[in-house]
């Protein structure tokens, strides 16, 4: 089975940049997709990003398009969500996730998630 483990997360100043990783074991599907999801305290989670089994097809949510972007590296097995221009809003867990026939943006289509790692923005 799929087990995702992200890493990356911590403290960064507000326009500055970091970048998450997530690390995709186990058997994967050649029509599956990834994505990132981020939650703040007391808020529901929320889909960031997410990317097809080829890289060639990339989703963002309208907040974080032109300024983060997700990537993945197959050979590997990586999955990457580069953060740039970082604001407050951006403060969440993030969460890897992996979706088996390949939808892309609803909660329910991802059923693999990984443990989160904490990025917090300061001004």
């Amino acid at each position: 089975q799929v087990q995702l483990v992200e890493s990356g997360g911590g403290s960064v100043r507000a326009g500055g940049s970091l970048r998450l990783s997530c690390a995709v074991s186990g058997r994967t599907f050649s029509s599956s997709a990834m994505g990132w999801f981020r939650q703040a305290p007391g808020k529901a989670r929320e889909f960031v990003a997410s990317i097809n089994w080829s890289g060639g097809i990339t989703l963002y949510e309208d907040s974080v398009k032109g300024r983060f972007t997700i990537s993945r590296d197959n050979v590997n097995k990586l999955v990457y969500l580069q953060m740039n221009r970082v604001n407050s809003g951006d403060t969440a867990v993030y969460y890897c996730a992996y979706s088996g026939y390949g939808g892309m943006r609803s909660e329910t289509s991802f059923g693999v998630w990984g443990q989160g790692t904490q990025v917090t923005v300061s001004s």
